[in-house]
């Protein structure tokens, strides 16, 4: 007979643990803290005041045409602070995903041009995406991460590999909201300043349309003809911004076909 005990033989059956093994902290890496919610506070205080306080109604096309006059005379009254204070409102309007930023789109062509109106959007609308973008990664993108599985780190990766690229066809094309792919990218770990780069420059054709359609407003809201927002993205436009899109995406299909370097 053996002399070795029970628990010897078992424990020789056992394989030896996996040093490489993740080992659950203490803490809870993905647990939500007081932290991670501040800023979802902060977005959701921001959107009741919003609504609560009634300021959806001032960014809609019946606003425009009806205090189309008196925002022309504020603007060139203000100089400069008026553009600040357009660069703010909308920035605001975008990180706190209110509705209305097409709108708000078209005004800044009504009141600075096309060329100026396009500069000011690109800056308002990065401005705001950036926030939230800040936001999201911090309160949900990290502990999203860190409890997700294998799946979302694959996905995350394939992203990444491309993120640049990927990030300019969605702002490129409208296939969706603004706001989710404002979201998207923080929760994929998009580089703060791969996401920034691919926001301004992707969104400059169609901030160049909503501007010059806001620039040849005025003629319309004077002969109080009516004007819809359905009319603005062409099938011309359209096909234009895809085209674009394609583009962006030849070297991304190279790099595929080409396959790993050897």
């Amino acid at each position: 007979m053996s002399g070795e005990s029970p628990r010897a033989r078992a424990s020789e059956k056992e394989p030896a643990a996996d040093p490489r093994a993740e080992v659950p902290r203490a803490g809870g890496e993905g647990r939500l803290s007081a932290k991670n919610l501040i800023p979802l506070a902060v977005f959701a205080l921001g959107l009741g005041v919003f609504f609560l306080a009634g300021l959806n109604r001032y960014l809609t096309l019946e606003a425009l045409r009806e205090h189309h006059g008196l925002l022309e005379e504020w603007v060139r009254n203000a100089g400069s602070a008026g553009v600040l204070a357009y660069i703010a409102i909308y920035a605001a309007a975008i990180a706190f995903s209110v509705p209305g930023g097409a709108v708000m789109s078209i005004t800044g062509g009504f009141l600075f041009g096309s060329l100026w109106g396009t500069l000011y959007i690109l800056i308002g609308a990065t401005l705001g995406a950036t926030i939230l973008f800040s936001a999201a990664k911090t309160s949900l993108g990290d502990p999203l991460r860190a409890r997700a599985g294998p799946w979302m780190r694959r996905m995350e990766a394939g992203f990444r590999e491309n993120a640049l690229s990927y990030l300019l066809v969605l702002r490129l094309v409208p296939l969706f909201p603004f706001f989710v792919v404002n979201l998207v990218p923080a929760f994929l770990g998009v580089p703060l300043s791969t996401y920034v780069v691919g926001t301004f420059v992707g969104i400059i054709p169609g901030a160049f349309v909503f501007a010059s359609v806001g620039a040849g407003l005025g003629s319309v809201l004077k002969a109080g003809r009516e004007f819809r927002l359905e009319g603005i993205f062409t099938p011309q436009i359209l096909t234009a911004l895809v085209g674009l899109a394609v583009l962006v995406l030849i070297p991304v299909a190279y790099k595929k076909l080409r396959g790993p370097r050897t």
